[in-house]
């Protein structure tokens, strides 16, 4: 359509319409790179942070840590591991330096232990502080320390003994923690 034979009316809104068309790819061409970076913004959302526990062994688990956050000490049991696989144990940002772990191979016996003693039970759990275990009506059990050196997140590899590394090993960046069920017949 030629624009210069077209009636005067009939001028002016093509010259709007043309106009409004520039200004909206302009709009587009600004606007386009800051919707683009509100969307990775959103996409991208807080780094993930969790305590984590791997499986590695042939059996299932299950599990129980504990933790020192602003109100105390608490320990929580319990997960329930299939074999070679994670669980989240703890979401979100590390509140600790050290957790402390208790585990039972449900399937072969044994348990992975330490000697920081805190309270935990058969069933499901939470329990708030670390004293008079058994005069609160819980079991005092062994947990072994996990150093996070202060990570935003960790994981807990347990793994059966022919599956651990040798001494001669450097540990990874981060380290993780590999551990054993004592010997039948042996004390933790």
């Amino acid at each position: 359509m030629d624009h210069a034979k077209s009636p005067p009316n009939q001028r002016q809104a093509i010259a709007l319409v043309a106009q409004h068309s520039r200004r909206g790819r302009r709009i587009t061409v600004i606007i386009r790179p800051f919707l683009a970076a509100l969307m990775l913004i959103a996409l991208a959302g807080p780094a993930l942070a969790d305590f984590r526990l791997c499986n590695n062994t042939g059996s299932r688990v299950g599990v129980a840590v504990g933790y020192k956050d602003a109100e105390g000490w608490t320990t929580e049991g319990w997960w329930n591991i299939s074999p070679r696989s994670c669980e989240t144990l703890l979401r979100g940002g590390l509140v600790a330096r050290y957790y402390y772990i208790y585990a039972v191979d449900y399937d072969r016996g044994g348990e992975w232990s330490g000697h920081a003693f805190m309270c935990s039970r058969d069933k499901e759990f939470t329990i708030r502080g670390t004293e008079d275990c058994l005069a609160r009506g819980y079991d005092r059990t062994g947990y072994f320390e996990v150093d996070t050196g202060e990570q935003r997140s960790w994981t807990v590899q347990l793994t059966e003994t022919a599956e651990q590394p040798s001494p001669r090993t450097p540990p990874r960046t981060p380290p993780r923690l590999s551990t054993t069920p004592p010997a039948e017949g042996q004390k933790p």
